[in-house]
């Protein structure tokens, strides 16, 4: 093992690192969000199943996001800790971390499918899956075989992060890209050839995070900077204490979006119910089929937004470690300017293609007021993007110095405050489409909050 093996986080150019790190780190995260839009996809597409199909993948999604939020927990903290750690020249520390950090994932995985199978239907319920009997029907069948892979799911999740803070982002990337081809190739064979339906998606799903995870363990067998040893698993309550607060920011930005999906998804039905169109049964699905589409377009910009920020935290980590502020302040700067493009880009798409978006999930196949309301909703709900891809990226860059309670405050102001509260409020005044106007809201005020984190943040690094 050689222990200057990261040394060159501290000296080579700072683009070119972001480049190496946050691209992977981008692709990897974009091909873990594909494997749930690219099952609505399939889904929409198949006549046997449509928008009802589509509802009940939106159900089902923020149940996954649970799983995620607790993987990216597990990973991302034990990759800012590890980061640090080699900096510092804290080989000890950093094997223990990331043999703590894998028996931490694998009983997570199984606790959490534990709960699910015993609790499936009243889960469901409590997300907004019975808004039409069959609706609920597709959420049961697609839930039941999700649920069956989520302690692959979650130990290829959590294993990602740290295959990044051992030097091998590109390895993270091809693992989890070779699990999403495999769903992009099972898809069509099981919804279109077998027409298993849900079944066939969440099959196709399972076994490209069987993959994915297998290709961890592999990885395990073959670090490079880090050392892994018998005494690595057994649990280290020290070890555990330090990196496990900085992962809660990743936590909360995941579970608070669960939180979110659950007001949201309820205030559909509730609201849906009283609108002279989708109160009608047969366009009850509607409203969230199309919500669940446009939030998994924001999936696709926010894993961009967080894979250049995740990409990052090796790099800041290690230099905040061999004391290297100017360093730091450097790559902030970077990433925010990145940051801003890319909202700026994804805004234009959602105001200028909101309908060649939505065809792309099946609009053909549906009622006008499934287009209407989807190019509405893509308008609305996202009409502040920049704002949200910089409150993002403060949050991660935060994480990544160790500021882990700033950086949790902030994102549980975010994203349970003003996320939760304004789901639950504007609709009262609004109806439906207070449902929509409720994330532009909380952006536009986050925003001026983490413009004195952005301030506190540079100072303190100069």
């Amino acid at each position: 093992m050689n222990e200057s093996a990261n040394s060159f986080l501290e000296q080579e150019k700072l683009g070119k690192l972001m480049g190496k790190y946050a691209i992977p780190c981008i692709i990897s995260l974009l091909v873990a969000a594909l494997y749930n839009i690219v099952d609505q996809i399939f889904i929409a597409n198949a006549d046997y199943l449509g928008s009802y199909g589509n509802a009940a993948n939106t159900v089902v999604f923020p149940l996954t996001v649970v799983a995620l939020a607790i993987a990216v927990m597990i990973g991302d903290g034990c990759c800012a800790y590890v980061s640090i750690c080699l900096g510092s020249r804290n080989q000890k520390h950093a094997g223990r971390s990331v043999g703590n950090a894998v028996a931490l994932s694998v009983v997570s995985g199984l606790v959490l499918t534990a709960i699910y199978l015993l609790f499936s239907d009243g889960i469901l319920t409590a997300f907004g899956g019975r808004v039409n009997e069959e609706t609920f029907y597709h959420s049961q069948e697609y839930f039941f075989y999700i649920t069956l892979g989520l302690p692959f799911y979650m130990f290829g999740q959590a294993l990602n992060p740290i295959i990044r803070s051992d030097g091998s982002p590109r390895f993270a990337m091809s693992s989890t890209l070779a699990g999403a081809l495999v769903n992009i190739i099972l898809d069509p064979v099981f919804i279109f050839v077998f027409r298993w339906g849900m079944m066939g998606a969440a099959v196709a799903t399972v076994l490209g995070q069987v993959l994915t995870a297998f290709l961890a363990i592999w990885y395990l067998f073959h670090m490079k900077a880090i050392h892994l040893e018998k005494e690595s698993f057994r649990p280290d309550w020290t070890v555990i204490r330090h990196f496990i607060p900085l992962g809660v920011c990743s936590f909360l930005s995941q579970i608070s979006l669960v939180a979110a999906m659950a007001a949201i998804n309820n205030m559909i039905r509730k609201y849906g119910a009283l609108d002279p169109i989708f109160g009608q049964a047969e366009y009850a699905q509607i409203p969230m089929a199309v919500v669940g589409i446009v939030m998994k377009f924001f999936q696709i910009v926010i894993s961009i937004v967080v894979g250049m920020a995740a990409g990052c935290i090796p790099i800041v980590g290690y230099n905040i470690g061999a004391g290297r502020k100017d360093r730091a302040r450097t790559l902030f700067r970077y990433l925010l300017t990145a940051e801003a493009v890319v909202g700026i880009a994804a805004l234009l798409a959602a105001e200028l293609l909101p309908g060649q978006l939505i065809q792309i999930f099946g609009a053909s196949n549906e009622s006008v007021y499934y287009t209407q309301f989807a190019v509405k909703a893509f308008r609305v709900y996202l009409c502040l993007l920049p704002f949200a891809c910089v409150n993002k990226a403060t949050f991660i860059y935060l994480q990544s110095l160790g500021e882990a309670l700033l950086s949790t405050v902030l994102s549980m102001v975010r994203e349970v405050v003003f996320g939760v509260g304004f789901a639950l409020l504007l609709p009262v005044f609004l109806g439906l489409d207070g449902v929509l106007w409720s994330m532009p809201v909380s952006d536009a005020l986050t925003f001026i909050i983490s413009t004195a984190a952005i301030i506190h943040t540079c100072r303190k690094l100069q």
